[in-house]
């Protein structure tokens, strides 16, 4: 099963992309960039992740730079409730800083509608009915398509999922690094769709003999047998993996054919 359909009807590859560490300044590095993410769609990805705090909104224009007018069943989907004051970032998810967000990522993206809307981080400072109230009015506006959450425990899935339908999470989760895997489970329980961040850098950088073991049988790299893993763990998991080379691009998206057995999974500690 290649393929998830977020929110029951967003049909996306399970393999998606993160944009975050993308050059973004003018320059080789930003037509790089741009280059990148026009290949990204070419090789069969659909689900692209961005937020407003990378780069205060770069990001998102880069994106809707390279690939706008973009493809019928491309996502890109965005973040908010995290701005900048000053020099520094905080949390800001009051119901009228969120108009204001969503907004703005809607003219930088150059859509009329955010299919999949994310609140980057819950904010402390203002009441979880507020913030997840206005993304839902948001979405009845015809503004937003869905309501993702990001870095949540699995009380406040639950507690957010009373305000309105939430159609996905973004945790960080890997082979290596499975602290929230109850959020996970939760997730799959009720279908909500499951984009683990930092997907591979645990297993490229940490890996264990195990892991390199079965990289060296398979003969692949130890990054595609962690995005194997996670496409095997459970079929709510769209992975992100990020990164600025082509390269590096195809090598993850060739992870999709990566087949596991069920020796392989016990040895990984499915």
């Amino acid at each position: 099963m290649n393929t998830f359909a977020i929110g029951g009807d967003l049909p996306v590859h399970r393999l998606g992309f993160g944009a975050m560490r993308l050059p973004t300044e003018p320059g080789p590095g930003r037509e790089a960039s741009i280059a990148l993410v026009r290949r990204a769609v070419e090789i069969g990805i659909t689900l692209i992740d961005t937020a407003h705090l990378y780069g205060g909104g770069a990001n998102e224009e880069l994106l809707a730079e390279a690939l706008y007018p973009y493809p019928d069943d491309l996502v890109v989907t965005t973040k908010v409730g995290v701005v900048r004051t000053g020099d520094d970032w905080k949390y800001d998810a009051r119901p009228e800083s969120l108009r204001v967000q969503v907004d703005e990522g809607l003219r930088r993206l150059r859509v009329g509608r955010i299919e999949l809307l994310q609140l980057h981080r819950l904010d402390p400072e203002t009441p979880l009915a507020d913030q997840l109230g206005a993304l839902r009015e948001l979405r009845d506006e015809g503004k937003i398509g869905r309501v993702g959450l990001s870095e949540v425990t699995v009380d406040e899935l639950t507690r957010a999922r009373e305000i309105v339908e939430i159609a996905s999470v973004q945790n960080r989760y890997s082979l290596v690094d499975r602290e929230y895997e109850a959020v996970l489970n939760a997730c799959e329980a009720a279908g909500v769709a499951f984009l683990p961040w930092r997907p591979v850098l645990g297993a490229a950088s940490n890996a264990t003999a195990e892991i390199a073991s079965v990289a060296q049988e398979l003969g692949v790299t130890t990054a595609q047998v962690g995005l194997a893993w996670l496409l095997a763990r459970s079929p709510v998991i769209l992975p992100i993996p990020g990164t600025a080379k082509i390269a590096h691009l195809e090598e993850n998206f060739a992870a999709a054919k990566v087949e596991l057995t069920a020796e392989h999974l016990e040895r990984l500690g499915s």
